[in-house]
């Protein structure tokens, strides 16, 4: 039982995020409105009283005018004729005129059923009685040889029934702005909600096989709108590795396939009869050559993909770049010299970089191999080195037929290879490569924070430019 009540708990909220925003928002203004309607009723109550307290004092002080001394008692002047006396003209206020003892001695003004308050304290005090509320101001009285008090009496009942009516439209009008703002933030919540919707119902109608949808949203670009194209070049991206993916599935099996299928053809001809032992022989050469060919492909997919899944960590080291490529430069001086190849040197002194040392040999190895392979008998290859701009750029240049321009974009790329008169040229003695080569120098550059860019003309040579950062 308590398992299964955490898990209810536990469970995300079912309540829409429109309806769940118009509820906070609601509750929100709510707090406001009636931390302000609080506010409102308590500064006009205190603002009402104030002018209560300033009327009866303002009466007080005028009705002293009127207060003379017979003998040794007080009494108003012209008793009989109220309505002359110095009295503010207020039909609302009672005044008492005590003497030092609280015996009432005169009054003024309407009569009232709060009798006269003999607990004399200057001031102000309120009075409640069954019916009504009283507000009472004493002041002392003094003139000749009398003394006395002088009271002023006001009913609240007005101020009260004032503040009762506001209360009670508070009461009504609140929860009907509440619901009107309630209707109008569900509609707000639901239009700005729009983006959302649309994305959900584009992400439901994706597919492995389809990732052509797109939300394109044309409203203003803020958070929303902003999510809203994020979400689209997310799309962009994820079609596009998709598509590489698919792409570089389909030619690792084809490649795959290839020798597998060569080495399937030899082995059934071989078999088909019986033959003498030099074919045997030639047979398990050429068989050998599949194989081999088998296990490098299949090594360059497995470094790719740990390149990609960030599983080789690079063991960064300085390396002085002079010694480092005068040593690459020794290992293909073979193959340069049977082509009657001349290798060119520019590097700078004293120039150095930090990287993997393994990488790096096998990315210099792989751009000098293939300047070779590509470069006719009796070319040149150039290999310089220089600092500019807080990188170091090393080229490699040769003097093969070129890349026509419309492949240059696509070079790098997995498994792509250029069949026009550079492959023809360059595989016409049977070497053959799978389309990794460029792809892995290009991702060793770029895990170095570096780039490769290639430039090239037909029929004048082509130039990769390794850029590496300075250390």
């Amino acid at each position: 039982m308590i398992f299964m009540m955490k898990k209810r708990l536990k469970r995300p909220s079912q309540i829409p995020l429109r309806w769940r925003l118009t509820i906070w928002y609601l509750l929100t203004l709510g707090v406001i409105l009636l931390l302000f309607a609080a506010f409102l009723y308590w500064q006009l109550q205190r603002s009402l009283y104030d002018q209560v307290d300033t009327t009866l004092q303002l009466a007080a002080s005028q009705a002293l005018i009127n207060v003379d001394a017979e003998g040794d008692t007080i009494a108003f002047q012209n008793i009989e004729n109220p309505a002359n006396a110095a009295q503010p003209q207020n039909d609302d206020l009672t005044f008492y005129l005590l003497a030092t003892d609280g015996a009432l001695v005169d009054q003024l003004g309407r009569e009232t059923a709060v009798p006269p308050q003999t607990s004399f304290q200057p001031g102000y005090v309120t009075i409640s009685t069954k019916e009504d509320r009283w507000r009472i101001f004493t002041q002392a009285v003094a003139a000749d040889n009398a003394a006395g008090w002088v009271q002023v009496v006001q009913n609240l009942d007005p101020i009260d029934e004032t503040l009762e009516k506001l209360l009670t439209q508070m009461t009504i009008g609140l929860p009907l702005a509440l619901a009107l703002a309630g209707i109008g933030g569900l509609f707000l919540a639901s239009r700005a909600l729009q983006p959302v919707a649309r994305i959900t119902h584009t992400a439901e109608s994706i597919s492995g096989s389809d990732l052509n949808r797109r939300i394109q949203y044309q409203g203003p670009a803020d958070e929303l709108g902003r999510l809203a194209h994020t979400f689209d070049a997310m799309l962009d991206r994820l079609q596009a590795a998709f598509e590489r993916e698919r792409r570089f599935t389909g030619d690792a099996a084809h490649e795959l396939r290839t020798p597998l299928a060569a080495l399937k053809g030899r082995i059934g001809v071989t078999l088909s009869r019986p033959r003498p032992v030099p074919e045997y022989t030639d047979t398990l050469q050429e068989m050998e050559g599949q194989v081999d060919r088998l296990i490098h492909l299949s090594n360059d997919l497995l470094f790719m993909a740990r390149l990609d899944q960030g599983e080789r960590p690079l063991q960064l080291e300085p390396i002085v770049l002079r010694d480092f490529l005068g040593a690459i430069m020794d290992q293909v001086s073979p193959l340069a010299e049977a082509k009657q190849i001349a290798l060119r040197e520019t590097i700078l002194d004293d120039l150095t970089i930090r990287g993997d040392i393994d990488l790096l040999i096998r990315l210099f190895l792989n751009l000098l191999d293939n300047a070779i392979k590509y470069t006719p008998e009796g070319g040149q290859v150039t290999i310089a080195a220089q600092l500019e701009n807080k990188q170091v750029n090393i080229t490699i240049a040769d003097t093969g037929p070129g890349i026509p321009a419309e492949h240059l974009p696509h070079l790098f790329e997995r498994f792509y290879r250029v069949e026009e008169d550079r492959a023809r040229r360059g595989r016409g003695n049977g070497q053959s490569g799978a389309g990794l080569g460029l792809a892995i120098a290009y991702e060793i550059v770029r895990a170095h924070g570096g780039q490769l860019a290639v430039e090239s003309q037909i029929n004048q040579g082509t130039t990769f430019v390794v850029h590496l950062p300075k250390p």
